[in-house]
């Protein structure tokens, strides 16, 4: 078993479920990609260590979510728990890999640290945003599984 980082995590309250409009169920009304359906997608990511989402520990939250249907660009910043969390780089590429699975593939997808929030945020920022590097990563059948794993609606989360 490993070595919990973060032992005593702060658990945040859930948004509430999105409410969705007439025009959204119109299959004739143009529907763009907003950064509420972008945060719905990853919330419910399982977290590596705990038997929580992400949006139950404050790692995503619907304001770090920036859509811009113009430009095809997704952006969302996360906020590991503690300054030195060794699962970041996985964290991020849960998000990534649930978005590149989820969204048209017109979309560019980023994700990066939310700024001043992590020792090795540079590193990290690198990491995921190297194309190369994340399709040699899930080339890794382990890590594949670990990635799947945080996507699988399995564990249980507080809903």
């Amino acid at each position: 078993m490993p070595i919990l980082e973060n032992v005593n995590p702060e658990i945040h309250q859930k948004a509430s479920a999105r409410e969705i409009t007439h025009a959204e169920e119109d299959d004739d009304v143009v529907d763009e990609i907003d950064g509420r359906e972008i945060f719905d997608l990853i919330r419910n990511i399982n977290d590596p260590e705990h038997p929580l989402s992400l949006e139950e520990l404050n790692v995503v939250e619907n304001s770090r979510v920036h859509v811009d249907n113009a430009q095809n660009r997704v952006m969302v910043d996360f906020t590991p728990t503690i300054p030195h969390c060794s699962m970041a780089t996985l964290i991020g590429l849960s998000i990534r890999v649930k978005l590149l699975r989820s969204l048209p593939n017109r979309f560019k997808v980023d994700v990066r640290i939310t700024p001043g929030t992590h020792a090795s945020e540079e590193a990290v920022n690198k990491q995921l945003a190297d194309k190369e590097r994340v399709a040699a990563a899930l080339e890794n059948s382990h890590l594949l599984e670990v990635v799947n794993q945080c996507l699988s609606s399995n564990k249980t989360s507080s809903e």
